[in-house]
């Protein structure tokens, strides 16, 4: 913790007691900063806050409901009618609703069949879909549309937190390379100064020929240019490693002061968790890619089956209990008061629910390519991967087994021309070829973390 607070203070403020002292900013770290305050993963996380949104409002569809209606009418003196009809309801999960009512009618004019005199009517009863909407219903649908959806959200957040994580993790990678190729840089400007400067002393003993001085400064200006190059390089990778800095909402500048961990290869793969990773032993069905379209392709069937019932008709009974008096309404029922009736509907040609029922199955056809799609798709990238990052290790092996053999040339080079037996193009020579393929030793060691990475984000891992 007490690390993480000294980088966070290096990142945030520099002072100039400060600016001489150095700290590395390790991959591990960097991800946990991007991880916790990058304003994408906040975003990310809207989508589970929406999908928990969305179920609230789907569950919202079987609250129980009280409606009240009441209408009077009174005309030169007459009153016609006095109507009062409050409801109380009880959505359930199938296809029926339970109701218990309250009905209080009365005037000159009323409906005969309304009348309840000068007392209360009050009924208990429920209203049942025999066909259509029994097992399930436009609500139903809804509310594990909304499950499925919810269940979705919380892999599409981590699919989504996994590709800014990828997409930081090769910027650091970026930042880590162009580190290593501006140290090597420095490192031959001071031998070319250092060379420079002796030539010099021994052309002026008699020693050394003076055109060895123009070839002399000739590669010291050589690695002052590649220096330099390499300098910006190093500070474009800078800024676009600072795109992923935030601290509560505030954008951080990356400070000179910070440098990346060189040791990062060595450590990259248990940091990304990649380090017990088995093709043989990595369930497919479990990638989060085939979950989210495994979600989607289940609310599929869902509409599916909404679409296939719709396409039965409507029969709806409606029965009721009466009594004028609450009390013994609830304790005795009494079947010989009641209030009945019975609705059926059926379109002749169900051209629309045909139609709907054929999107619906269109749409699952689809949802299911695409899952044999993107499953074949993720092997072949997980296979392709694995052939790399073993050639690329193989890659690097070989890469600094060359860079010690050609410092091994350099150092016998520089004896050879300190006893007087070489020259100082030989030099030069050596020490830009040594250069050269340490530069590829840095480029194998990124290709292989960019693999790396690549694994890491097919996987989606966090």
């Amino acid at each position: 913790m007490i690390r993480y607070l000294w980088i966070l203070t290096l990142l945030l403020w520099q002072n100039p007691l400060q600016s001489q002292e150095m700290s590395t900013l390790s991959l591990e770290e960097y991800l946990a900063y991007v991880k916790k305050h990058h304003p994408i993963v906040k975003q990310a996380d809207l989508i589970i806050s929406e999908s928990q949104a969305k179920l609230l409002k789907a569950r919202g569809a079987f609250d129980p409901k009280i409606e009240v209606d009441y209408a009077s009418k009174e005309f030169k003196g007459t009153n016609y009618y006095n109507q009062l009809n409050s409801v109380f309801k009880i959505p359930t999960w199938y296809g029926i609703e339970l109701k218990a009512a309250l009905e209080e009618n009365s005037g000159d004019y009323l409906n005969p069949n309304l009348y309840t005199s000068d007392k209360k009517l009050y009924q208990v009863g429920a209203e049942i879909a025999l066909a259509k909407g029994l097992l399930i219903n436009e609500r139903m649908a809804t509310l594990k549309q909304a499950k499925l959806y919810r269940s979705q959200a919380l892999v599409d957040n981590q699919l989504a937190v996994n590709e800014l994580l990828s997409e930081a993790t090769l910027t650091y990678f970026n930042w880590l390379r162009a580190y290593k190729e501006q140290l090597i840089y420095k490192e031959f400007v001071v031998n070319a100064k250092t060379r420079l400067l002796s030539i010099e002393k021994n052309v002026e003993l008699g020693e050394n020929p003076t055109i060895d001085i123009t070839e002399a400064k000739i590669a010291y200006n050589n690695r002052k240019l590649s220096s330099e190059k390499a300098n910006l390089n190093y500070l474009k990778a800078s800024l676009g490693l600072s795109n992923f800095l935030w601290i509560n909402d505030i954008p951080l500048e990356l400070k000179e002061t910070i440098t990346p961990d060189l040791n990062t290869q060595s450590e990259a793969d248990l940091i990304l968790g990649i380090d017990e990773f088995s093709f043989d032993a990595f369930e497919i069905d479990q990638h989060p890619k085939l979950q989210s379209l495994g979600f989607k392709r289940a609310s599929l069937k869902v509409e599916k089956n909404l679409q296939l019932n719709n396409l039965l008709p409507t029969v709806n009974l409606k029965y009721n209990f009466l009594n004028q008096t609450s009390s013994e309404l609830f304790n005795n029922l009494n079947p010989e008061n009641f209030k009945a009736g019975v609705q059926v509907q059926l379109p002749l040609f169900l051209r629309k629910e045909r139609a709907a029922l054929k999107l619906a199955n269109f749409k699952l056809k689809a949802i299911e390519y695409d899952q044999l799609q993107t499953e074949l798709s993720l092997k072949n990238k997980i296979t392709a991967i694995e052939n790399e990052i073993e050639s690329y290790s193989k890659q690097l092996i070989l890469s600094n087994e060359i860079v010690s053999d050609y410092q091994k040339l350099l150092n016998a080079e520089q004896r050879k021309f300190e006893l007087g037996e070489s020259s100082l193009f030989y030099i030069i020579t050596r020490e830009s070829k040594l250069i050269e393929n340490q530069l590829k030793a840095i480029e194998a060691e990124y290709k292989l973390l960019v693999s790396k990475s690549n694994l890491y984000n097919v996987l989606s891992l966090i």
